[in-house]
């Protein structure tokens, strides 16, 4: 059987003897080049509609276990199909997931990815794989979730949509303005040029590695809100803390009494501004920035070290 390496975003292919490919009449030798060619798309499908680069993976070896079975002279829209079988996976494993976060110790963020300048130049792209936008998106039944990525972020037709999440055109039309409509009411602002936010991006960060509570209150929106993750593995804010005052005084008193040293490193993390932080040289955590009218509106801050394993290259999303 072939093989996809999920976790070598270069897609190694790895042989462990013939396949069935061989017993359909054709060897696996095109099935594995359409593949790898939408390899970047199918993930970042996956990741959007899972939140999770680990399940994303276990979805693309999903993928391509059913994408190796079938006879492609069948296949009219190989990228389609690929992407049909993506989402039914995907789907399935949200399902999963819901039932999982029922029992998570505090607030539930995405994992986050490092990623490439390419994506943050991609507004639309770069807004859907926000930590916030990914939030909005949690609010989302897993159903209503597929059809609003495929729909709005991909531009897929509502008839490839319905037969991706077993549905007809009509009810894919009414879920697709069911969703829009839901999404519309809680999404935050678009997202803002790299450009743009470095400013406040290096005075939040030199608020907090000098300790200038008035320098931390200089940058927060006041209405600010602190998220924090740690899967009850890392200590982490349970709740939202919400307000420049609280989130100041947190971050301040917080980060005095760390007794490592500790480093801040700016990032692109989901396409957005980040600060990677290390103690004594290890990773630590990721505080993704929202930065809205030249403040800071939101930090989501990932301590699980479950959701930390992709902050070591950076990870290719694609449309």
């Amino acid at each position: 059987m072939t093989v996809i390496g999920s976790r070598d975003q270069g897609a190694d292919v790895t042989s462990g003897g013939e396949g069935r490919g061989e017993a359909s009449g054709r060897g696996t030798g095109a099935a594995t080049e359409d593949f790898l060619a939408h390899r970047n798309l199918l993930f970042t499908v996956a990741y959007e509609m899972l939140g999770s680069a680990a399940d994303a993976e276990d979805v693309l070896q999903e993928t391509w276990l059913r994408w190796a079975g079938v006879d492609l002279a069948e296949v009219r829209d190989r990228r389609a199909y690929l992407v049909r079988i993506t989402t039914r996976q995907a789907l399935t494993r949200l399902r999963t997931l819901g039932r999982r976060k029922e029992s998570y110790v505090g607030s539930w963020l995405p994992e986050p990815l490092l990623t490439s300048p390419d994506v943050a130049e991609d507004v639309e792209l770069a807004d859907s794989v926000s930590m916030a936008m990914m939030l909005v998106m949690e609010t989302l039944a897993p159903t209503e979730r597929a059809v609003f990525v495929l729909r709005e972020v991909f531009d897929v037709g509502y008839d490839e949509i319905a037969e991706a999440v077993g549905k007809s055109p009509t009810a894919v039309r009414q879920i697709a303005h069911r969703a829009r409509a839901h999404v519309a009411a809680r999404r935050p602002r678009g997202a803002l040029s790299p450009q743009r936010t470095r400013p406040v991006l290096d005075a939040f960060r030199r608020a907090v590695e000098t300790g200038d509570l008035q320098g931390l209150l200089d940058v927060l929106a006041p209405d600010v809100v602190l998220l924090g993750d740690g899967g009850g593995i890392k200590q982490a804010v349970l709740r939202p803390v919400v307000g420049a005052d609280k989130v100041a005084r947190l971050l301040h008193g917080g980060l005095r009494k760390v007794p490592a040293a500790l480093t801040l490193r700016p990032a692109l993390v989901n396409g957005g501004p980040a600060l990677v932080l290390h103690l004594d040289g290890q990773l630590d955590s990721v505080l993704a920035v929202r930065v809205d009218d030249g403040l800071v509106t939101g930090l989501y801050a990932v301590r699980n070290p479950e959701k930390l394993s992709h902050m070591e290259q950076e990870i290719p999303l694609r449309r």
